[in-house]
């Protein structure tokens, strides 16, 4: 099985809605929204010949054939890890390649969405697709809208005092380990120390959040 192509029949197939118009709360319509990838004619019967570089090859960046970011992902299948992400996070394989993308080929005037989405299958293992550079930022800015709506809703979560503090550092350890987890296979290589710093971090703020929705509260409830 390979990665499903934005515009085909599918649970990641999406109509070309723009993402603004998209309710980000619908999780089904949220999810692969882009537009079609860019035409591609590759000769699958083509075979290279030996100690010949391919004209494919010739045209790759530099940066791009360096880039390891993804290499722990070598073989793996867009379904397997979009089923991975499903289960533990709010955002799909697709949205989570591009926007990493889109963060390490930042430069100072934006971001290259057309070297990104023509070379998307060199620099992402499970991607199979090239995409245009519109499909690519509608990937970002779904993954923004994500990010922003899940964390609406974990601090709403946190501050209505449904969850006690002891089931919040349950959801917080294990969001941590997710997040972790992602960034290990992106091969970034967290050190005890950072893990811990960032868990730190990550508590005192979750404590303050507490401190200040539990005054809130009261002083609702003395009014």
């Amino acid at each position: 099985m390979t990665e499903q192509s934005p515009g085909t029949d599918g649970d990641d197939a999406r109509s070309e809605t723009p993402v603004s118009e998209t309710d980000p709360a619908d999780d089904t319509a949220a999810e692969d929204r882009d537009a079609s990838p860019a035409d591609a004619t590759v000769d699958e019967g083509a075979e290279p010949t030996p100690g010949v570089p391919d004209e494919e090859t010739l045209d790759v960046p530099e940066d791009v054939a360096t880039y390891d970011r993804f290499k722990k992902m070598d073989g793996a299948q867009y379904e397997r890890v979009n089923e991975f992400l499903r289960d533990r996070t709010y955002i799909t394989a697709r949205e989570w390649a591009i926007a990493r993308l889109c963060s390490d080929f930042r430069t100072e005037t934006g971001v290259e969405m057309t070297k990104i989405g023509e070379n998307l299958p060199e620099l992402v293992p499970f991607m199979t697709d090239t995409y245009t550079p519109q499909a690519v930022n509608q990937a970002r800015a779904a993954f923004e809208d994500k990010i922003r709506t899940a964390g609406a809703t974990f601090l709403y979560g946190a501050m209505c005092d449904f969850f006690t503090a002891e089931e919040l550092d349950d959801v917080m350890y294990e969001s941590t380990e997710v997040a972790k987890f992602l960034l290990e296979v992106e091969g970034v290589d967290l050190s005890v120390e950072e893990e811990l710093e960032a868990e730190e971090r990550i508590s005192s703020v979750m404590r303050e959040v507490r401190e200040a929705s539990a005054e809130l509260r009261e002083e609702e409830e003395s009014q």
